[in-house]
């Protein structure tokens, strides 16, 4: 899959929402297929699954199979994720909240997410907020 096939990007906090079947599930279900997400937000889920004990033996593949792609976090990524600090700060907008916008600004995608916060920040990028 290349760059101009991606539909959205997923935040982490939208992807462990379909993980854990909470609410919003449905709307990144209906997503996931051509979805990207960053490396960095990757390591997010990864991380919190890993905390919670959960076999991640095959949830990389289970994810790519569904249709998710994990795009690597590059140095343009790291630029627009520093310059969306002085936007998002009074918002609380983490590192890894300004990564996935960083690559939904780069690849001119909107960007799922469960923090209802991005909806007041003007970063150019389109946000669906799942709940």
């Amino acid at each position: 899959m290349t760059d101009d096939n991606f539909a959205c990007v997923l935040d982490a906090s939208a992807l462990l929402a379909l993980l854990h079947s909470e609410p919003g599930a449905e709307i990144v279900e209906e997503a996931v297929e051509g979805a990207a997400i960053s490396t960095v937000n990757w390591a997010e889920v990864y991380q919190r699954w890993l905390a919670r004990g959960v076999d991640v033996t095959d949830l990389r593949a289970d994810l790519e199979a569904l249709g998710i792609q994990i795009v690597p976090f590059i140095v343009e990524d790291a630029e627009q994720a520093a310059e969306l600090w002085s936007l998002t700060r009074q918002h609380g907008l983490s590192l890894g909240d300004r990564a996935c916008l960083g690559l939904a600004r780069r690849l001119g995608l909107p960007a799922l997410t469960a923090d209802r916060a991005w909806l007041d920040v003007n970063s150019g990028v389109e946000v669906h907020a799942i709940r």
